[in-house]
Parts: structure tokens; C-alpha cells; sequence
């Protein structure tokens, strides 16, 4: 633990995996880190009550790989022993989309592990652990924030404890990780200061997910499956990724009222609907694990923090709580990680202030905002590009999907071209990097052509 401290007490809300990254990320710059979490923590990867997402397919982009090796050195290796799979980005997990079935497979220079999401947690879980001045309480609820007697900041947080009585922490620095924003705008609420803007996009989507054994008899040319179709078809989709423990993990999604069913027969049928039968023949005869989950997602949102004149000092919203994004591209768990990185990366820049705490939170919400761009921007539009979507619609939507689908075709003809769409899809550049003018130069004369 760095030397430089500027504070006595951080208290992060939320054990999951943004608070998680979070903890760890203040641990070098407070003298104590305490995590309240409401659940119960199982002692080894297994679900728990208050994620019931984490039944369906996560997955780490190379962005929050990257991250949460920043924050724990050797991460990969936990994962790794720990049994998730490895496959390298590009070239074992085969992609099908409209007019490419399945895209070329390449191999684009980096490994992704594939987990299950209990299993990432409880790695983070422990490796978090391993600071002896950070302690995890599990079946503490938050209840509110105290005000300090200026009344312009956060002094403490009063939650239930797991007795079921009333406690309260003082905190120099409070970090709500729990995906919901109910303190912060509780707070916000009782100093008479503003709301951030929202931004929403209605999705409507339903998906329901189902674990296989591996057959004996697998597909031996691909270790994953996603496949897409267009949103004037409705978008029914598919993923299937490997598990810890031989297994597979399958994923359908539907929007604006397409419910994959969670019974086994009614969910292979609606494999058998999607665009292409890779999945359906991959599991139709697979071993059922366990009974197949059911989750809906309404709406991406985005709240707009770094547009706020002022925030209050000692407190920090995190992950969820700054943007909730569409689970079908696969970007909360990197993001957080990334905004648990960024975190860590503003203390250590600010340790030697006078008052290290003053403006942190503008600060962030700044740099966060710039990092949130890239995976908002990338969902937004093909969300979007469904009809029955509910969202504000950027006057040249029909330019930027008809630029996308021609920048896909390029990717397809150039494994340069791939490989940097796919680090911009990873969260390992920003969006701005498909806009250099060579690049655009070379997807319009392919529009050109279309």
C-alpha cells in the first residue's frame, strides 16, 4: 500500500463487480476500505440473491481484461487456474451476421477468457480479501447519507447491519457501486441539488438462458457461437460460450415483446429460429444442466453526471449507477473496470493535494464520460436501428448504420481493419479511432459501391 494516503475512511456500497474493482482501486490511498454489501457471499464462485443477471452469459471485453490486470496483477492467471476458457479474440468464437456466415475467422492478437459471472466475482472477491485494510460485510443494507454540518457533503452512511440494527460509518469518501443510484439521488435530494439529465433507450429485451454439458461429439472448428440478424427481422439472437467444468453456456435474446421461453422444448424452438441452426444443432441433443432463467431489460440509461454545475464532496456513483447499458453487447463488467482503473489513476494523481477529495468527483465524471462514449455510441445505434425502439434518434441514423454495415464489409476483406474494429468493439480504443480519414475515405467508396 502506496505511503500517500488522503483520507481515513472509504466505505464503497456494493460487492459486486463494480464495487469490487472500486475497493481495490481506493485500498492504496485510504487507511480503511469497508464494502457493505445486502447479500449473503457464498464462499466459493455460486449465485447469490442479489444478482439475478448473473444467471446468463458475461463476458469481459479486452478493455476490462485489461483493467482488472491493472488493479490485480495477475488476473488472467486467477481466471485461467481457476478454469474459465480461453480463446483467442477473432478466431474460435464464430460470428454470424447478415451476409457473413460465418465472418472470417482470424486471430487478432489477444486471449478473452470465457466464465461464468459467480466465478469472476469470486475471484475478484478474494483478491480484494487479500488487502488487510479492506473488510467486506455482507447482509449490511444501506439506508441513506449523511450530510457533514456545511450540508454540501458526505461525512457518513447509515445502513442495517446484519443483526438487523441501525449502524452508522463515518466516511471521507463514499462510493455507491450498487447499480442503482438510490443514495446518491437521495442525497442530491435532501441538499436541494439537482438530478443529473438522463438519456434512455428503450430495448424491451427478454432473454432466457440455459447450461449444457458438452457433448462428446462438439463442433471442433469453433469453442463459441454468436449469431445476429437484422432488426427489420426482429433481432432474435444467440450466444453460446464455454464454461468452467465443460460446459456451455446459451444465451437468446428477444426485443419488443419476443420472450424465448424457459422450458427446454420451447427453448430450442426458438433456437431453431434463429437466422442460422449452428446453436440449435449444438445443443439439441446436449444434457440440460439446470433449469433455464428467464431476465428482462427495459432500457439502457445514461445519466449524464459530468453535465451537473457541482456535486457533493465524499461521494462517488459508479458503474450502474452511471450508465446501465443493453447486456446484449456485453459492456458493463469492462466498463466498471475501467471506471474502477480511472478512479485509482485520479487518487494517485491528486495524493499530493492539499485536499485531494475537493473536485474529485467533477473530475471523474469528466474523464468517465469520455471512457462511457465509445460502448454508449456503439450500442445506441443498432438499438436504435429497431423500430419499435424508444430513444431519441440521431437525424443521420441511416448514414451511421449504412457507414457501420460498410465498415463491417471492409473488416471482412482486411484483417488490419478487423482487428482495429475489434479493439474498438473490445474497449482497447476509442470510437474515435474509425474516424481517421484514410479509414473513412475507404468505407465510403465501399458505400459507394453498395
Amino acid at each position: 500500500m502506496t505511503s500517500t494516503l488522503i483520507g481515513r475512511q472509504a466505505v464503497v456500497v456494493g460487492a459486486g463487480m463494480a464495487g469490487l474493482p472500486a475497493a481495490r482501486a481506493l485500498a492504496d490511498y485510504f487507511e480503511h476500505v469497508v464494502v457493505l454489501e445486502r447479500d449473503a457471499l457464498p464462499p466459493k464462485a455460486a449465485q447469490r440473491m442479489g444478482t439475478p443477471q448473473a444467471w446468463h452469459t458475461h463476458a469481459l471485453l479486452g478493455g476490462g481484461q485489461q483493467a482488472l490486470g491493472q488493479l490485480f496483477p495477475g488476473f488472467e492467471q486467477d481466471l485461467a487456474s481457476a478454469g474459465a476458457v480461453p480463446f483467442t479474440v477473432g478466431l474460435d468464437v464464430r460470428l454470424e451476421r447478415p451476409g457473413y456466415d460465418p465472418f472470417p475467422a482470424r486471430d487478432l492478437g489477444w486471449v478473452a477468457y470465457a466464465m461464468s459471472r459467480p466465478l469472476v466475482e469470486f475471484l475478484l472477491r478474494r483478491r480484494t480479501e487479500q488487502h488487510a485494510n479492506v473488510t467486506i460485510r455482507e447482509h449490511c443494507r444501506a439506508r441513506d447519507l449523511m450530510a457533514s454540518r456545511e450540508g454540501g457533503a458526505v461525512s457518513a452512511i447509515r445502513f442495517e447491519n446484519s443483526h438487523g440494527r441501525s449502524e452508522t460509518l463515518t466516511a471521507d469518501l463514499v462510493v455507491e457501486a450498487s447499480g442503482r443510484g438510490n443514495l446518491t439521488f437521495g442525497f442530491l435530494e435532501s441538499i436541494g441539488r439537482p438530478r443529473p439529465e438522463e438519456t434512455t433507450i428503450g430495448v424491451d429485451i427478454t432473454y432466457a438462458t440455459g447450461v449444457f454439458a458438452v457433448p462428446d461429439d462438439a463442433p471442433a472448428d469453433w469453442s463459441g457461437v454468436m449469431t445476429f440478424d437484422s432488426p427489420d427481422r426482429g433481432g432474435l439472437g444467440g450466444i453460446l460460450l464455454p464454461l468452467e467444468g465443460n460446459r456451455w453456456i446459451v444465451t437468446l435474446a428477444g426485443r419488443h415483446g419476443a420472450k424465448p421461453p424457459d422450458d427446454k422444448d420451447g427453448f430450442l424452438a426458438c433456437a431453431q429460429h434463429l437466422r442460422t441452426a449452428t446453436i440449435y444443432n449444438a445443443i439439441k441433443k446436449a444434457e440440460q444442466l439446470r433449469k433455464i432463467a428467464r431476465f428482462g431489460f427495459p432500457a439502457s440509461v445514461r445519466r449524464h453526471f459530468d453535465q451537473l454545475e457541482e456535486f457533493p464532496r465524499g461521494l462517488l456513483p459508479l458503474g450502474d449507477s452511471i450508465c446501465r447499458f443493453n447486456p446484449v453487447y456485453g459492456q458493463g463488467m469492462s466498463v466498471a473496470a475501467q471506471e474502477a482503473s480511472l478512479l485509482h489513476g485520479l487518487l494517485q494523481r491528486r495524493a499530493n493535494e492539499s485536499d485531494a477529495l475537493t473536485g474529485l468527483a467533477s473530475a471523474f465524471f469528466s474523464e468517465a464520460a469520455t471512457l462511457i462514449e465509445t460502448p454508449w455510441a456503439l450500442a445506441a445505434v443498432p438499438d436504435l436501428a429497431h423500430p419499435k425502439a424508444e430513444g431519441e434518434r440521431p437525424k443521420d441514423l441511416e448514414q451511421r448504420l449504412e457507414f457501420s454495415e460498410a465498415l463491417n464489409q471492409l473488416a471482412a476483406e482486411d484483417p488490419a481493419v478487423h482487428k482495429l474494429l475489434f479493439e474498438v468493439l473490445h474497449l482497447l480504443k476509442p470510437r474515435s479511432a474509425l474516424n481517421e480519414p484514410d479509414l473513412v475515405e475507404r468505407v465510403k467508396a465501399v458505400m459507394a459501391d453498395a
